[in-house]
């Protein structure tokens, strides 16, 4: 099992281009099912939960090729099975997003419950009610959603609660149900907004994306298409983190500002030099320290839950108290743990995270727990005195693309080994 092995001490310095969003490639991957022609993609970063994403539409008979550069091919016309196995969704909950696909082309679909990063309850019913009234039959039996159905029905759909893959599910489904759906209270992430924009160029009818109404008329058939996946910003912000934590100056390239006002403003809040460009953001320490930030994490457009665990890394050896409040998944704090390994002054108290930074942290093998707590980790050992050996990395190569050639890019102490080698 490959390790990540960083030496701390070295200020992050100079320019890195950021990849292709996960969370939005995705779904856009799922989407292609709904596609009556080649759909070609850009952009698409290489990532462990793409590859498992192209391993299950082939398995469904979807032909799909994905080359160095990040494009992809997709040609989903016949199918030869609707079913998602548990072999290939129990590594990753975003295998939920074809049920929506499925059902609204061929009204058939058997998807097995997900799985992913253990990281609180993200339940599933909020996509089978949805589904249910627009006409499906479900069932759920042997740990598998059975979904049937004629030509899905447009409703009105409330959802009780925001939820970015349900709201991208029942989007999908609804693109080719006859009439008008409104999804109430949709998510309105930006990965959201790109897969309305993906599904659009289909030729998909759909109005309010990035708000919380969202209007979709049915078509009776989706085309191919030609589209570029937008730029990670979670990605993006774990290197802007890296540079303010290190004392250095990191631009990152290829990015998105716009979708990263919260982030920002708690880089600036901590005292980092923040400038943008269309399609780049810098972040100059200027070799201090940083302050020490509160933190509520809350739907877009507010703070992203994926950037909690980064910042209480930041947390960790910034001057003052910061406090960090989860709001979405209950079991994130799992790296607080680790990060105590490594000296962090870090009190749990339900959902709040309170730390008092310290002047350094000290080198310890730590185990990374889930994605986002694994690029926290990562960041708390560019800073800590010694060499940090992070495991359990296969996390990390879900969400991020390449990560320590990257931050060797910027001048970080960084390599891969294998257990025998560590």
């Amino acid at each position: 099992m490959d390790k990540l092995l960083i030496t701390g001490g070295t200020a992050l310095q100079g320019e890195v281009r950021a990849s292709g969003a996960k969370n939005a490639a995705l779904p856009i991957l799922a989407a292609t099912l709904l596609a009556g022609g080649p759909v070609t993609l850009t952009n698409v970063p290489r990532l462990r939960d793409i590859s498992t994403t192209l391993q299950l539409l082939g398995r469904m008979g979807a032909h799909l090729t994905q080359d160095a550069d990040g494009v992809v091919r997709a040609e989903s016309r016949t199918l030869t099975s609707f079913a998602a196995p548990y072999a290939l969704v129990k590594t990753m909950r975003a295998s939920i997003l074809v049920l929506g696909p499925l059902m609204a082309r061929y009204g058939h679909a058997d998807v097995s419950l997900p799985g992913g990063c253990a990281i609180g309850a993200r339940p599933v019913n909020l996509h089978l009610d949805g589904l249910k009234a627009m006409g499906a039959e479900i069932t759920v039996e042997g740990g598998y959603i059975r979904a049937r159905s004629g030509r899905l029905r447009g409703a009105r759909l409330m959802m009780d609660m925001v939820t970015v893959t349900g709201t991208e599910n029942l989007m999908m489904a609804a693109v080719l149900a006859q009439g008008e759906t409104l999804i109430e209270n949709a998510a309105r992430e930006p990965e959201v907004i790109d897969l309305a924009g993906f599904l659009t160029a289909m030729g998909a009818r759909i109005e309010g994306a990035g708000t919380d109404h969202i209007h979709i008329q049915g078509v009776d058939q989706l085309d191919g298409a030609h589209y570029a996946v937008m730029p990670d910003r979670i990605e993006t912000g774990t290197f802007l983190v890296g540079a303010a934590m290190t004392g250095g100056r990191v631009r990152v390239s290829h990015t998105r500002p716009d979708c990263l006002d919260a982030v920002l403003q708690k880089l600036r809040e901590c005292g980092a030099q923040v400038t943008t460009g269309e399609d780049w953001i810098e972040v100059d320490m200027q070799g201090r320290r940083p302050r020490a930030v509160d933190i509520h994490t809350a739907p877009h457009p507010a703070f992203p839950t994926d950037m909690q665990a980064q910042f209480c890394a930041l947390n960790s050896i910034a001057e003052g108290v910061g406090v960090v409040t989860e709001t979405i998944f209950e079991n994130r704090f799992m790296h607080v743990l680790e990060l105590q390994r490594m000296g962090a002054d870090i009190r749990i108290d339900g959902h709040l995270a309170i730390c008092r930074g310290v002047q350094r942290l000290t080198a310890a093998p730590v185990m990374a727990t889930d994605l986002r707590a694994s690029a926290g980790l990562v960041l708390a050992g560019l800073v800590a005195h010694g060499e940090t050996l992070v495991d359990r990395i296969y996390h990390l190569d879900r969400g991020y693309d390449n990560i320590e050639a990257k931050l060797a890019g910027l001048g970080a102490v960084i390599r891969r080994t294998s257990a025998a080698a560590a």
